[in-house]
């Protein structure tokens, strides 16, 4: 009987040590991402398909203005911790009608997008 228990304890370390093992390789920081910094939102050019440089990097939670922004452009969320951004038909970030969740990206007409809002968790 006690040779069952210690292999019961036996195997139950085993089990929690690969559990603790199995949380920490999950936990990895996020990485740049066709250019876009981890952490960031990112606009490429005009017709850049696919991503690799972007034209604007927005970095800080709220709305923000685009200026001639027109035609098809790749928007990145490179944010981390499930932060989205949204597309937003008018300026400051208001009548938004498109959100992009945390890493994902959008090929999309930005010729009636007038601003991008950055969205916290």
């Amino acid at each position: 009987m006690r040779k069952l228990f210690s292999g019961a304890v036996a195997l139950a370390t085993a089990a929690t040590a690969m559990v603790a093992l199995a949380g920490t390789a999950e936990a990895k920081p996020a990485a740049d991402w066709a250019g876009c910094p981890s952490g960031a939102v990112c606009v490429y050019p005009q017709n850049q398909n696919p991503a690799q440089s972007p034209s604007a990097v927005y970095w800080s939670y709220g709305a923000h203005d685009l200026s001639n922004q027109v035609g098809r452009h790749w928007v990145l969320n490179n944010q981390t911790g499930g932060a989205t951004a949204e597309l937003c038909l008018n300026y400051g970030g208001t009548n938004c009608n498109y959100t992009i969740g945390a890493q994902n990206g959008v090929y999309a007409d930005l010729t009636p997008v007038n601003s991008i809002k950055l969205n916290r968790p």
